[in-house]
């Protein structure tokens, strides 16, 4: 009761929620879709800068936020699930949010007929009001669902199935329950085969399996188990280190040298195996089907085997004024949304940086953004391939972390010029293709235990117009594995937790 009673006087200070309201005629409302890195971020910087004078709404189908870089200590035993999630709904109440627990399932952006006011269609997802509907209006709508992670689309993959995730908290807390008969096992001197990886022959995210393939490796050695263990690394990528990126040339200890060699010795170091050019079509019962790029078929046996799945839109649905199905018109086929790219089909040679959309608002209707994950991406960073089966087997261009977080904050401030400054243009831009992005895969958890390889790229979407040596700028382009990585990781772990939960100054964190 104190702190709120602190925090609100500090919001008076600031001039943001507690603020009078000016003109209850002009009050706009801002409706968030998904409370995610993205989400969180946008809704609470629309807040900060709106103040009372305008209305934001989060409609989220989760209670509770999670900051899921930190998920893979949760899947190996180092943190709780309380230590990477919180409730929303007091930090909504307290910053003057709406919040509503839903799914959102369809978008009307033109109301219906005898009311132009656009809407979202959702169902709650909470107690006694779980399946029944509503709707919200909005006058700018931000699309930060994030993805469905897709895991039938690999047969037998996922909790459901043969095979662990640590995509969202409670999949990490099972992963680390099955983890543990592993070690027990091991501990009583038998032999166990861990798999790691991706579960989709176009998934992304290889830097989250990368990272917990490491801390497994670690949590073995630790118990000093090597001898009984045989990790694997299986991806879909063309070679280690390409991450969804397509690879990269960093400066390393004052040379040059490939994401390739970069990985390979981490892998190398820690006793890991790896499989490439590998797309799992199938998994079963301590078994995983896949093919690779020269078309042959194999089978991979495990004991235990965390994959990642491949990522679909959220799965919402589009209609006009008249009710008419327009869902091609604002989501591309993947279920992601369309934004400002250029999604004309060429050949990859003929792919630019420029391709890539700068203000992720909808071409077919202004006040609709999708920010994070959310927005469809105009093609893969990595250059796809496909074997003679005609299978496609690359990885998807990743957009989690920090560049979900910036991206909510552009399409935020945006937002914000076009209500206050009434202004029809977007003036505040953020480009994959020039943006840059920080990862750091770290293992071990700990002060005095742990190493991490950090690494940084400029621009994440390479540009060989700009670049055309290395596709990407080397003075910001780094990378060194090291102690002080993993204490950095551990910092920025607390720190956006402090962020996300809107603490004093909680502003001045960057994303």
């Amino acid at each position: 009761m104190v702190y709120n009673k602190i925090i609100a006087i500090f919001d008076v200070i600031t001039g943001h929620p507690n603020q009078p309201s000016i003109n209850v005629n002009q009050m706009k409302k801002i409706v968030v879709l998904g409370a995610g890195i993205s989400g969180h971020t946008a809704s609470l910087l629309l807040k900060h800068k709106l103040g009372r004078n305008h209305q934001v709404i989060v409609v989220s189908p989760h209670d509770r936020y999670q900051w899921i870089p930190s998920n893979i200590w949760v899947g190996i035993g180092q943190m709780t699930a309380k230590q990477v999630s919180f409730p929303l709904e007091p930090v909504y109440r307290r910053k003057g949010i709406e919040f509503i627990q839903g799914k959102a399932t369809a978008i009307h952006p033109e109301g219906e007929p005898g009311s132009e006011i656009p809407y979202v269609a959702f169902e709650f997802t909470n107690g006694d009001k779980t399946g029944q509907t509503g709707r919200v209006e909005y006058d700018f709508l931000v699309n930060a669902t994030g993805p469905k992670l897709n895991f039938a689309a690999t047969e037998g993959l996922g909790p459901k199935g043969f095979t662990n995730s640590v995509c969202t908290y409670p999949h990490a807390e099972e992963a680390w329950l099955n983890l543990q008969k592993s070690l027990d096992k091991m501990a009583k001197g038998e032999k166990q085969r861990f798999l790691i990886g991706t579960g989709h022959p176009t998934a992304t995210c290889q830097g989250a399996a990368f990272e917990y393939a490491l801390n497994v490796a670690f949590e073995i050695s630790k118990r000093k188990l090597n001898h009984l263990a045989e990790i694997i690394w299986i991806t879909n990528e063309n070679e280690v280190g390409d991450f969804g990126m397509g690879g990269a040339f960093i400066k390393k200890g004052g040379y040059v040298t490939s994401t390739r060699v970069f990985a390979e010795s981490i892998l190398a170091e820690y006793g890991i195996r790896w499989i490439t050019k590998a797309g799992i079509i199938k998994v079963e019962e301590g078994r995983a089907y896949y093919e690779t790029l020269d078309g042959g078929k194999q089978v991979q046996e495990f004991d235990f085997a965390m994959l990642i799945p491949s990522f679909a839109g959220a799965g919402m649905k589009a209609f006009d004024g008249k009710g008419e199905d327009i869902t091609s018109k604002l989501f591309a086929p993947s279920g992601f949304m369309k934004v400002d790219a250029d999604y004309t089909s060429r050949p990859y040679a003929e792919w630019s940086a420029d391709d890539w959309p700068s203000t992720y608002e909808s071409p077919a209707y202004p006040n609709i953004f999708a920010a994070g994950i959310a927005f469809a991406v105009p093609h893969p960073i990595s250059q796809p391939r496909s074997n003679k089966n005609g299978l496609a087997i690359f990885p998807t261009a990743p957009r989690t972390g920090m560049p979900s977080g910036v991206i909510g904050k552009i399409v935020a401030l945006n937002i914000i010029d076009r209500i206050k400054n009434n202004r029809k243009d977007s003036p505040h831009k953020a480009s994959m293709a020039r943006m840059g992005a920080a990862c750091i895969i770290s293992s071990g958890y700990g002060i005095r235990d742990g190493m991490a390889a950090s690494m940084t790229v400029f621009p994440i979407v390479p540009d060989y117009k700009r670049y055309p040596d290395w596709g990407r700028d080397l003075n910001y382009t780094i990378g060194e594995p090291g102690l002080a990585g993993h204490w950095v990781k551990l910092l920025l772990h607390y720190l956006f937790i402090y962020k996300a939960k809107a603490k004093p100054f909680w502003f001045l964190i960057p994303e």
